[in-house]
Parts: structure tokens; sequence; C-alpha cells
């Protein structure tokens, strides 16, 4: 196959779009399909400060170098989530990865702060997964908004934008479908939420990152067998080898043709938010569940004698 732009050798075939591009050629489409997603979907601008959740994966950091190169003003942050054996090899990769391409970072500790994951994966009966995304999207807001910084990006990449729609629209979960998307406006104790790489897949990431050098963490979490989304994602990885294109389609429809009716009608449900008693955190209760859970692991180890 040739090169779609420069008729060279393609290096990256992508039957989606028709098209194959030389070593060369691809990030440039890769820096297209983000500026892409940025200007359509008005994410931000060159005048507003960025942060960056950086986990040490490929979508992660490879949107923060992409943004860079764009020319934004963008910080990274990095949550250790103080896993044994695993947090620390993601931490690494980040800091050098900041260190070479000369960017600002800040790490957040869990231990530090309290409540690493392994407590949460030993004293909270609950999926594991589910508790810690809910925790990170917890610290990253707070430290988006106390670090006065106008939007948070993640790395969020199409199949993960399609696996949550897939699971969300099984469920019926109204709450969830009504806030999907590629930017979550700012509101009262919320920064704007963006996810510039949402038109493009996995593997397309993952060829980015390649082509760039970028030395990527790339161990699974030694907490998520089994997690739902990875069947999802296999699940629909077939379905777009048989027809390719089907996964950009079935999320843009829903942007396009379902979003809208999703979001009125968790606005005539939704709760009031006011801040956290705790930690001034959004929450429809005094206490904010990241909080609970907090004081309830202390209080389990407490009465064990770990503490």
């Amino acid at each position: 196959m040739k090169c779609s732009r420069c008729k060279k050798l393609a290096c990256v075939a992508l039957p989606s779009h028709n098209a194959g591009f030389c070593p060369e050629c691809f990030p440039l489409f890769f820096s297209k399909q983000v500026a892409t997603a940025i200007r359509r979907e008005k994410m931000f601008t060159h005048d507003e400060r960025i942060l960056v959740a950086l986990s040490g994966g490929k979508d992660s950091l490879g949107l923060m170098l992409e943004l860079k190169l764009q020319g934004y003003d963008v910080t990274g942050l990095h949550i250790d989530l103080g896993i044994p054996d695993s947090s620390w090899k993601a931490r690494k990769k980040v800091e050098d990865f900041c260190e070479k391409n000369e960017l600002n970072l800040e790490v957040f500790e869990m231990e530090k702060w309290g409540l690493p994951i392994s407590d949460v994966n030993e004293f909270v009966d609950r999926p594991v997964c589910a508790v810690c995304g809910k925790m990170k999207r917890h610290h990253f807001n707070r430290i988006a908004r106390e670090g006065g910084y106008d939007a948070l990006a993640t790395g969020h990449n199409l199949d993960d934008e399609v696996a949550r729609l897939f699971a969300n629209t099984l469920r019926w979960d109204t709450a969830f479908l009504s806030d999907q998307g590629p930017v979550l406006p700012a509101a009262e104790g919320f920064v704007r939420k963006v996810k510039p790489l949402f038109r493009l897949t996995e593997f397309e990431t993952a060829n980015y990152a390649f082509l760039k050098g970028i030395e990527i963490h790339s161990d699974p979490c030694p907490y998520s067998t089994g997690a739902s989304f990875t069947n999802h994602k296999e699940l629909w990885g077939e379905l777009e080898y048989r027809s390719p294109g089907q996964k950009f389609q079935f999320y843009n429809g829903f942007l396009q043709r379902g979003k809208a009716a999703f979001a009125e009608l968790e606005k005539e449900i939704g709760a009031d938010l006011k801040p956290c008693e705790e930690c001034g955190s959004p929450t429809s209760v005094g206490v904010c569940s990241i909080c609970r859970i907090k004081k309830s692991v202390h209080q389990k180890k407490t009465e064990a004698g770990l503490v």
C-alpha cells in the first residue's frame, strides 16, 4: 500500500479512512484529527491553561506531546495510585517523558493522601476498578479547580468512548449517557473536561506513540482482571474488522442524535449539588463518597490494628 499523502510505502493502514500513511505522514494525520476535534468541539484555546491527566500509557503521553507540539499551554498531572510493584513503574515513565520533553508535571500521591488503591482493594467491598476511577476523577477535578486550570484533558480514545457508550446503553444509564461526549462543560465546582483523542482509535494512538519514540508504561493493572470494558472493546474490535468505520459511526451518531435527549432527561431529574463538608468537592449529600470511603477504610484499618 502507498501513502495516501506522499505515495511512499505506507506503514500504517487505516481501513476506516480508506487510507494508509508512511512514518513521516502518519503523525500529520494524527495531528489533524486532534486539531479537528479541538476546533469543532470548541475544547479550548491557546490562551487557556490545560491540565493533562497522565497515566503513563500511550494515549495520555501521546496527547500531551501532541498538544505541546500544537503550541498549547499544558501541564501534566500524574496520580500515583500506591499499587505495590506497579505504580512506581508508571510514575517513572511519566517523569522521564516530561523531563525529556521539557514539560511541567504535577504528581499526587494517594498513599500520602491516606488512601492508596491497595487499601481500597483490601478494605472496600466494591469493584476496585469502579472505586479507583471515581477517586481519580475526584482528584483530577479537585486539582484542576484548585490550580486554576481552564480545562482538564484526558487521553480517552475512540475505543474507550465506544466501550463506555456501549456499556451505558446496555444498562440504559441515563445519568452517564447524559454527560458522555468529548466535552463536559464547566459547572459550579467542576472544571471543563475534554477528550481531544475521541476521533482516534487505540490502534492509531499506539502507532503515534511508536513513531514518536514515546516510551510507555504498558503493564496491566494487577487489579483489573475481568474488567467489562476489555470485553466490550474486543466485541467492537471484531465488528470494526468486519465493517470498518462502525466505531465512529456509532459514537458520532449518538452525539448528533441521542445525547441531547438524555441530557434533557437528566436535567429534569438531577439532584442539586453543594460543596462536600470535608473536602469542598461538589456532592449531592453532606459528605462526598470519596471522603466517606476514606473514613471507612481508616476505621477498618484501625480496628485491624494497622494504624
